[in-house]
């Protein structure tokens, strides 16, 4: 199994901005159908306004590989660069 913490560290202000787009492009709903996706879930930091953490989990890092290569991880990266300062990755395995 392969986990991971994704804390985006949003530009001032643009918190609500990134995930209102992440939910229109429909990231999660097409994450949870894909084969191996375990968890897939954004939790707002209650402490700083500009930050979002994404917490998934992946039955194989092999699976979490093929979601980096779809179309619409391109367009979560294009995102995340018009919206986010930083994006800090931390990954468990078990």
């Amino acid at each position: 199994m392969l986990a991971l913490n994704v804390t985006y560290h949003c530009k001032p202000g643009k918190r609500e901005e990134f995930y209102k787009a992440i939910c229109d492009l429909g990231v999660r709903a097409n994450t949870n159908s894909e084969k191996g996706n375990r968890k897939y879930d954004y939790y707002f930091d209650l402490q700083d306004p500009d930050v979002l953490l994404l917490v998934e989990t992946w039955e194989t890092p092999e699976d979490q590989q093929v979601h980096c290569e779809t179309e619409i991880f391109a367009k979560l990266d294009a995102l995340k660069n018009a919206c986010c300062d930083n994006v800090v990755v931390e990954r468990f395995t078990y």
